[in-house]
């Protein structure tokens, strides 16, 4: 228990000495400025706090007959009114103080907000393409949202709230302890420590049921994020009543989680209440034994009844202020984690920019796998000559997009070399490497903005006019301009107001705009029908035309005029050559070539069939309809 505490203290300080750069930023004098007058406010605010009972205790003397030693005050502010009006006066100064120092202390904390909030979202866009395949996009939405909630959280409770109290009781203990002796200060300081040891204690233990509150939220969120994203899916297998129940389980947790934390608060609002009820027992009890033995006026009784009132706000808090602290903490340490996660791809020190000339693409002995237990690629070798097209086929899981997120560098070779130009991408920066390399994925998906801005993804700076040009050569203009809001139409989640052919077509705009010397093509006209593919694929070769292009084919009629046709089987390349050549060889590529075309083949026949099938009807419903009329 001794080494979990010390190691959540450890962790606590950490935290905070992260957070510390956030809140004093060392380029920003005017943040810096702003925190040291909210500071000298927040000493003033409290000053003028402690003061306000003076008033109210000469007040109530004055009223209760007289002064037995006056005020040090001049004498027209001895009258009772004019010691309420002031004792009222200074209660709504001490507010104004402490609105201005929020108001001055605000511009800090979103400072803070904005800048780890955007550092964060840096940062995950710089690791490896491994951490997010293995993350959830719901649960690492949720860290970040509740991370950039905790600074706010820390800013508030801390700077604003912890600290005057803290400030609040030790004049308090002062003034107790000067005027009315150290046995005040005794019980004050013992009902304090009692009531901050309990609300630590009960807070705690609240604090592990709000996790299980939280990890709740975050499970439901993660399921009803993947679920929607998936909204098709759900749909194709009517599912929808398995996905409700699955979100249901979470939202169940979440109730049971949410109802214990309401429960402990009032447990713990409860107990406060009776430790601090009773401190105040015993103290008024002392002063109203001293007023009787007439060692102490009416106006102490009240004064000293006043500060603890006072005193009594903030620490009325301190269990919510603990507690949001902590979980604050919580929050900001696993959004440091966050940032703590390592890049698994980064560039060297002294890399510098790609330079492409010709643009000549090579594998040299490239060995890689995901999992040290499984082998994907085994000493591939292969050149793609500049100006070049050359095709990369295979069975499933033979390693063809894995060729892809190396030459991208979404992940490094184990051993071996990936060239461009003779430079070894591992060299480069990472900016300049994919600046060079254009792609068309199989599965396009689309920003939830307009068609135009989708297109000018490719290069942010294009013109109205580039974006159209480009649109035209993929052959997507007409439909585009047909559109009610033409351009400007919006594409919806992923794309989905899209068909596939569509968003293949916005692809291929993307990447003429983009216009890279060097062209990926991953199995792009793979999910398209055969009439949209012959489309898609004339585009396509539009868009390759002069460039170095990389093919990774699903349909082997897609690559027949490739330059080079490589057979990838187990990792490795079983054959190679063009698609003549190969069709010769009679070897994997040709038994291929044959399913593949068995396959268009008895869909052609299924076609030509129900084509049949549908002239039969309308024959004999004209047929039937001939002999009705001779009749």
């Amino acid at each position: 228990m001794v080494e979990k505490t010390v190691s959540a203290d450890t962790s606590t300080l950490a935290t905070l000495r992260n957070l510390w750069p956030y809140m004093w930023p060392a380029d920003r004098a005017d943040l810096r400025a702003r925190v040291t007058w909210a500071t000298l406010l927040l000493v003033v605010a409290k000053l003028t706090l402690v003061a306000g009972p003076y008033f109210f205790k000469w007040a109530t003397d004055a009223l209760a007959g007289g002064f037995k030693t006056p005020p040090p005050l001049p004498s027209f502010m001895l009258a009772p009114v004019m010691l309420v009006v002031a004792y009222n006066v200074l209660r709504l100064v001490q507010l104004g103080f402490n609105q201005l120092r929020d108001a001055l202390f605000a511009r800090v904390g979103q400072h803070a907000v904005r800048q780890l909030a955007f550092r964060t979202f840096v940062h995950m866009h710089q690791l490896s393409l491994r951490f997010h395949l293995e993350r959830r996009t719901g649960g690492l939405s949720r860290i970040i949202e509740r991370g950039t909630k905790g600074i706010e959280t820390i800013v508030r409770f801390i700077m604003l709230n912890t600290a005057p109290t803290i400030l609040e009781f030790a004049l308090t203990a002062g003034i107790f302890g000067f005027t009315y002796g150290w046995k005040y200060v005794a019980v004050v300081a013992i009902t304090v420590w009692l009531y901050v040891w309990f609300t630590v204690k009960a807070s705690d233990w609240r604090i592990s049921i709000r996790r299980d509150m939280n990890d709740s939220d975050t499970d439901a969120n993660t399921k009803a994020i993947d679920s929607l994203l998936n909204f098709e899916t759900v749909k194709y297998f009517t599912n929808e009543r398995m996905e409700a129940e699955r979100f249901d389980r979470s939202m169940a947790r979440y109730e049971v989680a949410a109802t214990k934390t309401w429960t402990s608060l009032g447990w713990l609002n409860f107990g406060q209440g009776v430790i601090f009820g009773l401190g105040t027992v015993v103290v008024m009890c002392m002063s109203a034994l001293e007023v009787q033995a007439h060692t102490q006026t009416v106006g102490d009784f009240v004064f000293i009844n006043a500060m603890l009132v006072q005193l009594s706000v903030p620490l009325n808090f301190i269990g919510f202020i603990y507690r949001e602290i902590r979980q604050g903490l919580t929050d900001i340490e696993h959004m440091f984690d966050l940032l703590d996660v390592p890049q698994e791809i980064v560039d060297k020190p002294d890399a510098k920019p790609l330079t492409v000339g010709a643009g000549k693409v090579e594998f040299r002995d490239v060995h890689f796998s995901y999992d040290p237990n499984r082998k994907i690629l085994k000493g591939v070798s292969f050149e793609v000559p500049a100006g070049k097209t050359v095709a990369i086929v295979g069975p499933s899981g033979a390693g063809k997009s894995t060729i892809s997120r190396l030459l991208f560098r979404f992940y490094d070779v184990q051993s071996g070399q990936v060239l461009i130009d003779g430079q070894d991408i591992r060299d480069v920066t990472q900016d300049s490497l994919r600046a060079m390399l254009g792609m068309v994925p199989q599965d396009t998906v689309l920003f939830n903005d307009t068609i135009a801005y989708n297109i000018r993804y490719g290069r942010v700076g294009a013109s109205e006019e580039e974006v159209r040009k480009a649109a035209e050569l993929a052959q997507i203009g007409p439909f585009i301009e047909k559109l009610p809001d033409g351009y400007k139409s919006m594409v919806g989640e992923r794309g989905l107001k899209l068909s596939g052919g569509e968003k293949q077509r916005v692809a291929i705009a993307r990447t003429i705009l983009k216009a890279p010397p060097i062209l990926m093509l991953d199995e792009a006209t793979s999910a398209l029908d055969s009439h949209t593919e012959q489309e898609i694929q004339a585009a396509l070769d539009l868009v390759s035309k002069g460039r170095t292009t990389i093919v990774i084919a699903h349909r082997l009629s897609t690559v027949i005029s490739a330059d080079e046709i490589i057979v990838l089987k187990d990792g490795q390349i079983a054959e190679r050559g063009t698609h003549v050549e190969l069709m010769r060889k009679r070897g994997l590529y040709a038994s291929m070539w044959d399913r593949q075309r068995e396959a268009t083949e008895a869909e052609e026949r299924l076609r030509l069939a129900r084509e049949g099938d549908e002239l039969g009807v309308i024959v004999r419903r004209r047929t039937s309809e001939v002999k009705d009329f001779s009749a």
